[in-house]
């Protein structure tokens, strides 16, 4: 058993031991996250005031990316991964100085989320690129499923954990934890991590920050494949993202909902993205995996906004979190392997931050009209509507029948999505084309 064990995971200590110390600083700062979230929607009871936290965060992405990458390419990996890490911990300390106060306000929240995706845009380019630097090419697959595992045992601990916690500490005792995981993650990566720098010719290291940032696009540009499997991402986080703004909402306002039934289905969520991932880990390399990505988010998309939608009760809308979320550490994990196989290692920062730019510029967005459109279209829609209405009788009254609206526009939505980029030849390629050795 030993044995079979150290095959499994070969060649990856040092990836094992930053995972677990990084994905234990996520869980603290999910848990800060997640009780901010509640609080503003309890001070202001609107959707869109809450998705503007999530806006806010993913904005600097939008704006940065393709020069995060270019910098992350020239910069030490780990001294950015520290000094990013460190102040995203300095403006939670700052959280928690405004709350003790009692000075804190939903518009301090959006600057410090703009900081905090700021740093977070920077670090993602190298953190990326150190996972490839410490890990085999042929334990790709599998380094992608512990890292979904990682991110659905976050969502399943975060409400339990911060509800916990809060209830016998409040807000303070959430961030201290919060600033302790931080602490044990930045030792862990300052003494016991070395990350290797990948070795570049003299023009690549001489290059400049436009012609970097050149580089990445004219990459994409040039792997169609690629740059449509972005795109066919983008569509689904812009869905993905009106959904986040929905949630909230619905299930805080609507008759069967509380923050109890908020944290039900995030805890089913991250149990479907559990076995999900475990699955991933332990699967063999399938035949296409463009098949598995589309018919991944196919399934996502057929079963879980509309049961949203049509749910009345706590064990549906549950259902539902499981159905929509079990493909997807699949799918990303899938969709992980084709990008670093057929991206070159010493273009993945820029190629990376290109992606980022493209594939999440679709979340402020979604998370904007999914706010708005709750509070400002479909949630007065509904209320305008008779006791004989054929919405009423289909998705129910009273506040949160909005949203559920938006869910089953939502399902059609991402089914026509997935049919639509599924006809993509481009895609298709990826599953034909030997990943490149090196760059040209």
């Amino acid at each position: 058993m030993k044995t079979k064990l150290n095959t499994l995971f070969k060649g990856l200590s040092a990836f094992i031991t930053l995972w677990a110390t990084q994905s234990l600083s996520a869980l603290g700062s999910g848990m800060t996250g997640y009780a901010l979230i509640l609080w503003s929607y309890q001070e202001k009871g609107s959707a869109l005031t809450t998705a503007l936290l999530s806006i806010c965060s993913y904005t600097p992405y939008v704006i940065f990316s393709a020069f995060a990458g270019a910098l992350s390419d020239k910069w030490n990996k780990k001294h950015t991964m520290l000094v990013c890490d460190s102040t995203a911990a300095l403006t939670t300390v700052l959280v928690l100085v405004l709350f003790i106060t009692g000075h804190l306000e939903i518009w301090h929240l959006y600057i410090i989320n703009a900081v905090s995706g700021l740093m977070n845009t920077i670090q993602q380019p190298a953190s990326d690129v150190s996972v490839s630097l410490l890990t085999p090419k042929e334990q790709y697959q599998r380094v992608s499923g512990m890292k979904s595992f990682s991110n659905s045992l976050n969502t399943i601990l975060t409400p339990v954990i911060a509800t916990a916690v809060f209830s016998f500490a409040g807000m303070k005792g959430v961030i201290a934890f919060d600033l302790f995981t931080f602490i044990t993650a930045f030792i862990t990566l300052a003494f016991f991590i070395r990350i290797p720098e990948k070795k570049r010719d003299s023009d690549v290291q001489e290059e400049s920050i436009w012609s970097s940032v050149k580089a990445g696009l004219s990459y994409l540009q040039k792997n169609r494949g690629i740059l449509d499997l972005i795109l066919f991402l983008a569509a689904i986080n812009l869905i993905a993202s009106m959904y986040d703004a929905a949630l909230p909402a619905m299930l805080l306002s609507r008759d069967g909902g509380s923050t109890a039934a908020l944290g039900l289905v995030n805890t089913f969520t991250g149990l479907a993205s559990l076995t999900g991932s475990i699955l991933v880990s332990l699967m063999p390399a399938p035949k296409s995996r463009v098949r598995v990505i589309c018919n991944s988010l196919l399934f996502s998309m057929s079963f879980e906004n509309f049961l949203l939608a049509f749910g009345r009760n706590i064990p549906v809308w549950c259902l539902g979190a499981v159905l929509g979320w079990l493909m997807i550490p699949v799918m990303n994990a899938n969709m992980d392997v084709l990008f670093r196989t057929h991206i070159p290692i010493e273009m993945q920062g820029r190629v990376y931050s290109a992606r980022n730019t493209f594939q999440f510029f679709t979340i402020p967005l979604g998370s904007f009209l999914g706010g708005l459109f709750v509070d400002k279209v479909f949630e007065p829609f509904m209320a305008a509507q008779g006791a004989d209405s054929f919405f009423i009788k289909l998705l129910g009254s009273g506040k949160g029948s909005g949203a559920a609206l938006l869910f089953l526009v939502l399902a059609f939505a991402g089914i026509a999505v997935c049919l639509i980029f599924r006809k993509d030849r481009h895609l298709w390629i990826l599953d034909q084309k030997k990943a490149p050795e090196h760059l040209h």
